[in-house]
Formats: structure tokens, sequence, C-alpha cells
């Protein structure tokens, strides 16, 4: 059975006359009679009785006229569908994020995204970079938002920001006082940072930072997200080194200081070395709602 026969049948259903159905068909009606027949032949039932002067339906035509009408609209809404999610007009996009990024870039993106592509399902996953990263590998991610993630052989990656690290350090600490702060000054402190395994990049940036100093500040607590890094901080258990972006986040009982020299931190969206035309449009929308 030929989807071709259940149109042509459809049009004569509709029509019950083979020259009007030839007609809006736009072919002969010898070519559609034949279909027709072909049809009733497969089914092993009469689907139209045909006198010289009218065609009607039979109970069987009947039958299979609104089986065949509901099958035909589901196939041209699956092709429709098919079609929509290859030109990115539809689809799902998987979306890992660090979670500095949570509320500055990816706010006003997923706003455009969703005005831009609104049948597009975007399913968000907060993640560290690592663990992104080997998720866009895996296939299980369709773009992310990484920081200081270097080379990754398998994956494009585009700069889609920087910004200044800061000293995030407790509101009675003495250091609270000065304007801005040395990396001397924090010889020997206790540190609370993320785990290597998980944020490599940044952390590798962060202690290179303190590479000078006899006594470098001591990793005493290791936490996965910004939020739980400022409550260690704010219960005085140690100080860390976050992005600026961190101080839209206002947590009691916590300070931060700008650092001498102005170190900084890449935001990075990657995404495979062949994305969909919809990760391209999410994309686009990230560049275009990079804060300054």
């Amino acid at each position: 059975m030929e989807l071709r026969q259940l149109r042509y049948f459809l049009v004569v259903a509709d029509e019950l006359h083979f020259g009007r159905a030839a007609e809006r068909l736009h072919i002969t009606q010898p070519p559609l009679t034949v279909a027709v027949k072909g049809l009733e032949r497969e089914l092993g039932v009469q689907l139209f009785d045909r006198t010289t002067r009218r065609v009607t339906l039979t109970a069987a035509g009947e039958a299979f006229r609104d089986r065949a009408r509901a099958a035909v609209a589901e196939l041209d809404a699956a092709a429709g569908d098919v079609a929509d999610v290859a030109a990115g007009k539809s689809g799902k996009v998987k979306v890992g994020f660090v979670s500095s990024a949570s509320y500055t870039t990816v706010p006003e993106a997923l706003r455009a995204f969703r005005r831009h592509r609104p049948r597009v399902d975007l399913v968000l996953h907060p993640l560290t970079s690592g663990e992104q990263i080997e998720q866009l590998l895996d296939g299980d991610l369709d773009v992310g938002l990484v920081r200081d993630p270097g080379d990754v052989p398998g994956l494009h990656l585009e700069l889609l920001g920087t910004e200044d690290l800061v000293a995030v350090i407790p509101e009675n600490h003495p250091l609270a006082g000065q304007e801005e702060i040395r990396p001397e000054d924090l010889e020997g402190e206790p540190m609370i940072l993320f785990p290597y395994r998980l944020m490599p990049g940044f952390v590798s940036r962060v202690l290179r930072l303190f590479e000078p100093l006899a006594v470098p500040p001591a990793v005493v607590q290791q936490a996965i997200h910004q939020e739980t890094v400022l409550g260690l901080v704010a219960a005085g258990l140690g100080m860390s080194v976050l992005p600026e972006s961190v101080e839209r986040f206002q947590m009691p009982g916590v300070t931060t200081r700008r650092l001498a020299g102005r170190p900084q931190t890449e935001l990075h969206v990657a995404r495979p070395l062949h994305p969909s035309p919809v990760v391209d449009d999410f994309v686009a929308c990230l560049k275009g709602h990079v804060p300054d």
C-alpha cells in the first residue's frame, strides 16, 4: 500500500467523482482508476459503488476513509515536524552551564531564544565545566557554558566573554578593610575551591596566582557550586577566588575585593563540531546577551 494510493482514494472519497478527483490531483482519470482498483485489490474489499450515473462509498469505504484520513494527516504532521527540527524551528536543546552563568549570561539568552524559537524545548542542566565537557563528548548535551576549558579535541569552543576574578572573604576578616588584595596578602590563608577534576581550567588559573608565594593558601575545603562556596566563606571556614559576577549573589557575611593586577577568567560556549541549526540559534542568542 502506497501513500499515493491513500491520497488518491481520499480525493475520490471527497469528490465522489473520478473526473473531478483527477482534475484536483492534476492527473488523467485512467491512472487514478488504476490506483483505486489496486488499493481495493490489496485490501480485498470494494471501496466504491460505481454506476454510470454516480459514485458512492461502500460501508467498508466509509470506514477506511476515516482511518486513511487520520493516517495521512499523521504522516503529514510527522513530515512537517521533521522538517521543522531540521530547520531549527522545533525540537529540543540540552544546555549545560556553570553556576556563575546562571545569573549572568543564561537568563537573557533564554528569554531571547524563547521569543525566537517558542517551539523548541530547552532542557537546562547546571553542571561543572568538567561534567559538561564529558557529556558533550558523549552526546548527552548539545551545548555548554564552561569556564577556562583550554583546548578540547572533538568540541568547538568559542569565547563568550571575560570577567575579573575577585577575592571572596568573610566580612569580619582584617582584609575586608582593604580596597585591593594582593596574592601575598593571602599567604597561608585557608582557601575554598572547586574540585580540580570538575573545574580544572578555572582551578589552575586561580592557583597560578599564588605560585610565587613561599606559603600559598591551603585548600581546606572543596565545593561544587558557587552558592556553596559563598556559604562556607560566610561561615568563616576560609576565603575563595571567584568570577566578579558573584557579586550579584548577595550573601550575608561575605564581601568581595578586587585582586591586584586584575586577573581574569574566561567563559566559553562549547558545542559539537557539527551542531544542529537550532543549537546555532541558541549560541547566537548567547553571543548577543553576554554581560559587559
